[in-house]
């Protein structure tokens, strides 16, 4: 059954700074089984990712309504996923790939804002959170703070 639409999630993948990911990567990360070194789901967390070039990636099918169809549900936080669509950019750590950093390329930066503004467009009664401000959630997803940024991109 479909449910309204109530979230759009930002993510981070988590991996150093400069280094790209592949939508192979988040479905071996994601679906493979856990003795294959996956987590075993049967869905992504992810419907869109933005690469380092600033190139946005569907990963899950959406037809972009107002709507959580049960086809288009990933898996980007427990108890929110039927209720909202994930967007993660690839980076979230130093080269290191130890400490939390808004690793974001400007190619991503702009990405970002555009496909956010263009969703709040369609989608103004929709909230546009970190997955960080969910409750329960990783406190360090997505490596920066999604409402200032918000601010400054002047969507709220």
């Amino acid at each position: 059954m479909k449910k309204s639409l109530k979230y759009l999630v930002i993510h981070c993948t988590a991996t150093p700074e400069g280094r790209e990911v592949t939508s192979a990567d988040i479905r071996h990360w994601h679906c493979d089984p856990v003795r294959q070194g996956g987590r075993g789901w049967k869905q992504v967390g992810y419907t869109d990712m933005i690469h380092l070039n600033g190139g946005v990636e569907r990963l899950v099918g959406n037809n972009e309504d107002a709507w959580v169809d049960p086809w288009e549900v990933t898996n980007g936080a427990a108890g929110y996923n039927h209720v909202s669509l994930h967007i993660v950019y690839v980076g979230g750590k130093s080269k290191d790939g130890r400490t939390n950093k808004d690793t974001r390329t400007q190619a991503q930066k702009e990405a970002m804002a555009k496909y956010v503004m263009n969703f709040h467009r369609k989608h103004p009664d929709v909230a546009i959170v970190g997955h960080r401000d969910l409750p329960g959630a990783r406190k360090d997803c997505p490596c920066f703070d999604v409402k200032k940024w918000l601010q400054e991109i002047r969507v709220v």
